[in-house]
């Protein structure tokens, strides 16, 4: 069973991976509207990975006999200056889930909570590799500058990218 402390910050943790998916959404019909079909569709698996964050987090409350409550989403950013722009954020975002994560992990140490900190570990393995890739495309983009034939091979290398489940443990039917 979970103690009231963890389940709270589990509860929160589950809101922020809605909302990161729903920011993503947003980061994705940005991309459409610009023309970066390739690029919306990588924010579109992004959102499908983040919905699974959260579905990760539900089920594992659930399976500790603690309780899901959901908030309202807040509004997410619409606009942004440019590709650049939208991946500085995404990179920002990302850092910040991080150390929400750290956080989490922190708090079940502290708990003493070793099946919590043993899932956490997937998450945190996770942060690495999200924070990477906004990295690469980062320098990327800064490479490529306003080269349209560069951004036209991004997009089409970003679009190529398809989605798999980010964890079976997603898909658990309690």
């Amino acid at each position: 069973m979970l103690n009231k402390r963890i389940e709270a910050a589990l509860n929160k943790q589950i809101n922020a991976e809605l909302w990161s998916a729903y920011l993503y959404l947003s980061m994705a019909t940005y991309c459409h509207a610009k023309g970066y079909s390739g690029i919306a569709s990588w924010y579109e698996v992004q959102f499908r990975e983040e919905q699974d964050h959260a579905k990760i987090l539900f089920n594992y409350v659930v399976q500790r006999n603690g309780r899901v409550v959901l908030a309202p989403i807040d509004a997410v950013p619409t606009e942004w200056n440019g590709l650049l722009d939208v991946f500085e954020s995404t990179l920002a975002h990302e850092e910040k889930v991080t150390e929400m994560i750290n956080n989490l992990a922190a708090l079940a140490a502290d708990e003493k909570d070793f099946a919590t900190q043993s899932m956490l570990k997937w998450f945190i393995d996770e942060q690495v590799e999200e924070e990477d890739n906004a990295n690469t495309i980062i320098d990327n983009l800064k490479m490529i500058n306003d080269n349209g034939y560069g951004l036209y091979m991004l997009d089409k290398e970003l679009g190529a990218r398809t989605y798999t489940q980010a964890s079976p443990l997603a898909d658990s039917n309690l």
